[in-house]
């Protein structure tokens, strides 16, 4: 497995580009295999720091010689076993391509990310419509975004693993189009039980864009050049839901009808459909095994071989690792047992946003869908400003390596602040809400969460990577399997926790909930590294 997205979004980078192809195969259980990775991320971690001098890795009697920057695969002689090791020439490697295509590879897939968090959030902005022209209950309604966000941390492990062995396009392509198609019974739905069923369906398929477009970036991107595509894909990651309800809104006043919201879904994945048709496959492996391929039967031969597939576990043996290893650390590693609660609450905070503005502003300040829906923006711009506020942490990262070495608490700097940032914004939005109030008050709250938001939930995710190299896209598949089943359940209980505590008391329990996991960053900032050192699968450095 490549290392997960949340990886790429860590500022300085996590890996290296060397590393990065050391974790192409993610470490087993067995003692050779862990051995054998970890040897090759402290050699390269090493090479790195001789320049002009690339890592050879040695396979048998053939040793490659892998570029840094392209990801190029020069042979310098056969295999133990007699194959040939095919490579890329110049300009075929993802890394060496024109920057037009890296930019078409990078905006398709983030723009099919966009399509998927947009669905997840669109369709709350007319729920109440919904449940009364199908006769339900609002909690049967809210079971639409339920089924639907649940599929986020069901979908990526099937999709992550199967997608190292198809190709990244196959899987957008699929995925899309299964999205495409299961969004049509939410449209045209007699019934709730069509809308679910189409929902939990569309759910499942819509995740594979958040599972690989990371993934697709890191193929064509070099470290270094990652700042600006990263960016472009982080705002599409963050800032897509708060557009679901103000698009939904304003879709629901003008028309009148909430299955408008439904039929302008369908046509954006409809429209998505063939940017995955045209869209290049990014991921070296693939690409060389195809190469492979070909020259086998041109010469009708099997010689060739893509040096990936020299020591690749069968696919029963990584399916087996990716769907129990997560469940595994989920129970037995406390580091991400802690973060997993802090990470789970912070997401559930945003999918409760989206029910609990509209109670403060449509409910108690009589404003209408489309407006209600603009109340977002405040969340967008906190997000914004964290995003630019982002570089500060690379200087506070390389002063405490400078001191203290090389520790994975140096990523907790932003999660700190954001954990004394997150409570008084609770307390905000809870206390201003009230009839007569003006809405500067929610706003400036909402302002206040995304910023803590994106400081917590990327500060977080760098600590657990970097906690668990070797195992990280395992440890982070685990975390978020955890994370969106809770931030699922938040449809079923949010209206009512607000209505029946009043939206004030509310607010005050979520905000006194922030209080009493708050320490939980700076626990492990002081005491991270022996938390480590006592773990089996932990870095302990």
């Amino acid at each position: 497995m490549i290392e997960p997205v949340e990886a790429e979004l860590a500022q300085p980078p996590i890996y290296t580009n060397e590393q990065e192809e050391a974790l192409r195969e993610e470490a087993v259980e067995e003692p050779n295999h862990v051995t054998r990775i970890a040897s090759r991320l402290s050699h390269t971690a090493t090479r790195t720091s001789q320049v002009g001098i690339a890592p050879a890795l040695q396979y048998g009697s053939q040793t490659s010689t892998l570029d840094d920057r392209t990801g190029a695969i020069a042979v310098k002689e056969k295999g133990a076993d007699g194959r040939t090791i095919v490579h890329f020439e110049a300009g075929e490697a993802p890394r060496e391509w024109s920057k037009f295509n890296k930019w078409y590879a990078t905006a398709t897939a983030s723009l099919l990310c966009l399509t998927v968090a947009l669905g997840s959030a669109m369709p709350t902005g007319d729920l109440p419509g919904a449940a009364r022209t199908l006769h339900v209950s609002d909690e049967a309604i809210y079971l639409s975004i339920t089924l639907f966000v649940a599929g986020f941390g069901i979908g990526p492990l099937l999709f992550a693993p199967l997608s190292e062995v198809v190709g990244r396009r196959p899987i957008y392509a699929v995925s899309i189009f299964f999205y495409f198609i299961f969004t049509l019974p939410s449209a045209l739905a007699p019934n709730i039980a069509t809308m679910l069923a189409g929902r939990m369906i569309a759910g499942l398929a819509s995740s594979a864009p958040f599972t690989n477009v990371g993934g697709t970036i890191s193929d064509v991107w070099a470290v270094e050049d990652r700042g600006i595509p990263m960016a472009v894909f982080s705002s599409t990651l963050f800032m897509g839901p708060c557009l679901g309800p103000l698009f939904g809104g304003w879709i629901a006043q003008r028309t009148g009808q909430w299955r408008w919201i439904y039929w302008v879904l369908f046509i954006l994945c409809g429209a998505s459909i063939p940017m995955t048709i045209f869209m290049p496959e990014t991921l070296a492996p693939v690409l060389l095994r195809k190469k492979a391929a070909r020259l086998n039967k041109v010469q009708n031969d099997t010689v060739y071989v893509a040096e990936h597939d020299l020591h690749r576990l069968p696919f029963a043996a990584t399916m087996k690792i990716a769907l129990a290893r997560p469940i595994i650390f989920m129970f037995t590693e406390p580091i991400i047992i802690f973060m997993t609660i802090y990470l789970s609450f912070i997401y559930a905070l945003l999918y409760a946003t989206f029910f609990a503005f509209p109670i403060a502003f449509e409910e108690i300040r009589g404003w209408g869908m489309g407006m209600t829906g603009v109340s977002f923006v405040s969340i967008i711009i906190g997000i914004a400003i964290a995003n630019l506020c982002m570089p500060v942490q690379e200087r506070l990262y390389r002063r405490h390596t400078a001191k203290y070495g090389n520790t994975a608490e140096a990523r907790l700097y932003p999660m700190m602040l954001g954990a004394c940032i997150l409570p008084p914004a609770l307390f905000i939005l809870a206390f201003t809400s009230y009839d007569g109030i003006s809405w500067v008050g929610p706003c400036a709250a909402g302002v206040l969460f995304g910023f803590s938001f994106v400081f917590i939930y990327i500060s977080g995710n760098s600590y657990i990577v970097d906690s668990y190299a070797n195992y990280a896209a395992s440890a982070i598949s685990a975390k978020n399997m955890t994370r969106s089943l809770i931030g699922a359940s938040v449809p079923l209980w949010i209206t009512q926790l607000f209505h029946n505590l009043g939206f004030q008391y509310a607010g005050l329990l979520l905000a006194l909930v922030s209080v009493v996991i708050g320490p939980i960053p700076f626990f492990f900032f002081f005491k991270g590294g022996a938390v480590r050192k006592n773990s089996k699968r932990a870095v302990s450095c």
